[in-house]
């Protein structure tokens, strides 16, 4: 077995190199599956790559690949041992009721065997309703491009989804959030295991939890932070938004005191342990490497659960976080727009949806709309 070859990135762009290498480790796995699917549809592969995301390429090319494992042991629509071998011909044999029995039979519950273990997966509409996006762009792609005789999307069944509730989206209240940060301050609802260990990363887990709560960043997003991503003497630093999109923020005194605290506390004392790999990321483990998206999320969880009162692994996410941002600036008066575009929101319908936690907005409204003089009332 042949060693893997060094990744040496020559970075001419914006972007700083993590960011370069992550985005070229999703790509690989894009060609990887391309690879492994039917010949015919490498001119839909190059439209994904010049049309989408990475991680949305990569979500369509995983839900294809999918389609055409079933088809291949589960159906007589193809006699293909590989999804490789799928011929145009039997691709052009398929129905949309075919599409309709996959997703509205086999995807809502399937059985998937490994040598020593048998897992059910159930998916809810959500999840179909990405695989029907996948293969209804798919279909579309290549009876467009005439490969395919008929266009059968029209006859994919639709699938319904529950219309998101404001009062159903999960995010901490603004008391919660208080609590949460008294605990990650103080130590205070931690277990004493826990407290050995926020002992020397107490000033870090504050960073990533003030951030995450007055930005609203995506996981991802604040994963990749640097130091060199920070301008301080113009209050401001960069992130890298999907599809690539650089934006720049605002730092406000909290956020320059919990960074330069985390700094000055806790990452200078293990400057010599981080590899030259991560030397310019923000947030280090205690093995000296860039903090991993599992490892944020765990401790998202673990100081959420506090306020919640709730077990470790039933704390809030990452996105929950986000959805305390977008919920408490709306209380705190900030427009819609003014969310959505801190955010990065594509649709302000969705940062509408924030705004109905706002407690008591049509009551405050009214109130301080009286069109009558009280004291005027009195005296007639």
């Amino acid at each position: 077995m042949s060693t893997p070859k060094e990744l040496r990135i020559h970075n001419k762009s914006s972007k700083p190199d993590n960011v370069v290498a992550k985005e070229n480790d999703l790509v690989t796995q894009c060609m990887a599956v391309e690879k492994a699917l039917p010949r015919f549809m490498t001119d839909f592969f190059y439209y994904l790559k010049n049309s989408v995301a990475i991680s949305t390429r990569q979500a369509y090319l995983s839900d294809i690949l999918f389609f055409c494992n079933y088809l291949i042991k589960e159906t007589v629509l193809t006699e293909a041992e590989q999804p490789r071998d799928i011929s145009l011909e039997e691709f052009n044999n398929i129905k949309a009721r075919d599409i309709n029995r996959f997703l509205g039979d086999y995807c809502t519950r399937y059985v998937v065997e490994t040598k020593n273990l048998r897992s059910v997966m159930e998916n809810h509409n959500r999840s179909l309703a990405r695989k029907k996006s996948s293969l209804a762009i798919l279909f579309k792609f290549l009876y467009r491009d005439e490969s395919l005789e008929n266009n059968i999307v029209d006859g994919i069944n639709p699938i319904k989804l529950p219309k998101p509730q404001p009062d159903a989206i999960k995010r901490l209240q603004i008391d919660e959030v208080s609590v949460m940060l008294d605990a990650v301050s103080t130590g205070s609802g931690l277990t004493e295991k826990e407290k050995q260990y926020w002992e020397k990363t107490k000033y870090r887990d504050k960073a990533i939890l003030v951030i995450f709560v007055t930005y609203g960043l995506r996981l991802s997003e604040l994963q990749q932070l640097n130091l060199t991503s920070f301008h301080f003497a113009r209050g401001e630093f960069t992130i890298y938004r999907k599809r690539g999109k650089e934006s720049v923020m605002p730092l406000n005194k909290s956020v320059i005191q919990v960074i330069d605290d985390y700094i000055q506390y806790e990452r200078n004392y293990i400057k010599d342990k981080v590899t030259s790999e991560d030397e310019d990321a923000l947030f280090i483990s205690l093995q000296g490497s860039r903090m991993t998206v599992k490892a944020i999320r765990k401790l998202v969880k673990k100081y959420t659960s506090i306020p919640l009162g709730t077990a470790r692994e039933k704390g809030y996410s990452p996105h929950k976080l986000r959805a305390t941002a977008a919920s408490s600036l709306i209380e705190y008066g900030f427009s819609i727009y003014e969310v959505q575009n801190l955010l990065d929101h594509d649709n302000v319908t969705t940062t509408q949806l924030y705004s109905a936690h706002r407690k008591h907005a049509k009551r405050e409204i009214v109130k301080s709309y009286e069109l009558l003089d009280d004291d005027k009332d009195k005296d007639e």
